[in-house]
């Protein structure tokens, strides 16, 4: 089998998740390079990498490049790794609304890969853990309006933000004063309906717009109505959305469960009379995304609504796993 060189920049929790994929998946490396801001040796999963300073001449002799540093990183870095010949695949957000990079899952939209200029974009996690199961219930009955809550882990929000979490727990229940720094307000024992920055002409968060404005992308439905608001919840890990689906044609849950069950990156969940439904614990270092509580939306005369539940772990399948992926289908499509 033909291997690959791999770079990674950013060796933080995706990066460090994105080396566990790709051992796990035996992805054909032949070597892997890693950098960082700075030169240095450094333990990663058992293994002692030398650390590189990523420069303009970092990328030379690679063959697929993966980002899970930071945005402006990111759009430094972007010329080198294309001049490289290598192909770069990005977690952050600096490309992924940019119309002549692709922004992909491979079970979503792996066709949009075939028109890569040598840059493919990761989307947002909680965007990606949604379509994952959206996409083959769009693909069989035509997804017309969305409405979604999402209930997202602290470690969505980095290191810092699990971090802050477990202590706040220990010292809630020690009785001692609670530290806020991560998120804007104190996550233990509480929801915090603000995840990114507010846009003050519509007042959704970012976060909520990345999900709308991705969609429309990957789904090649420019105009898909879709709304939702995100919320920080405390979970350490894996993120959870409820789901309002309206369809063009009409759907039944037996339809919806049938079509899931069948499709790769999704297992269905969804026994509720025997406490079977997707949970954030459940889909915590799983590759799947779990849907469940699929049911007919009683709200409509029709048979064109649905609601579920999901949950997936944000940092593999809405990041390093989807990263992985992306190259894996690179390779099988003939293009790197």
């Amino acid at each position: 089998m033909k291997q690959y060189n791999v770079g990674l920049v950013g060796v933080g929790a995706v990066g460090t998740e994105m080396i566990k994929v790709l051992k796990d998946r035996k992805f054909p490396c032949g070597k892997v390079q890693v950098f960082a801001s700075r030169e240095r040796d450094e333990e990663i999963l058992g293994e002692t990498y030398h650390v590189l300073k990523a420069g303009e001449e970092s990328f030379k002799g690679l063959d697929i490049v993966l980002f899970a540093g930071k945005t402006d990183v990111a759009i430094q870095l972007r010329d080198a790794v294309v001049r490289a010949g290598a192909k770069m695949i990005d977690n952050s957000r600096a490309f992924r609304q940019d119309p002549d990079v692709p922004l992909v899952v491979p079970q979503v939209n792996p066709e949009d890969l075939d028109w890569n200029h040598g840059v493919i974009a990761n989307p947002n996690c909680t965007t990606a853990i949604m379509l994952e199961a959206v996409a083959p219930l769009h693909r069989a009955k035509k997804l017309k309006r969305l409405v979604a809550a999402t209930y997202q882990a602290a470690s969505g929000a980095g290191a810092p933000g699990l971090a802050e979490l477990e202590q706040q727990i220990q010292d809630y229940a020690a009785g001692r004063p609670l530290t806020v720094k991560a998120f804007q307000h104190q996550l233990t024992c509480n929801l915090i309906p603000h995840i990114d920055k507010f846009d003050e002409e519509n007042w959704y968060t970012l976060e909520e717009l990345k999900m709308r404005n991705e969609s429309r992308k990957m789904l090649h439905l420019p105009d898909l109505m879709l709304s939702c608001t995100c919320v920080r919840v405390p979970v350490a890990r894996a993120h959870s959305e409820s789901l309002n689906l309206e369809f063009e044609d009409e759907i039944t849950p037996d339809e919806a469960r049938e079509i899931l069950r069948a499709a790769k990156g999704v297992k269905v969940v969804d026994d509720p009379l025997n406490g079977g439904y997707p949970m954030p614990l459940d889909a915590t270092g799983r590759y799947e995304v779990l849907a469940g509580r699929i049911r007919q939306d009683i709200s409509r005369a029709d048979k064109r609504g649905l609601e579920m539940f999901v949950s997936g772990d944000q940092l593999l399948r809405g990041a390093a796993l989807n990263a992985v992926e992306i190259a894996e289908t690179l390779i099988e499509r003939g293009l790197v």
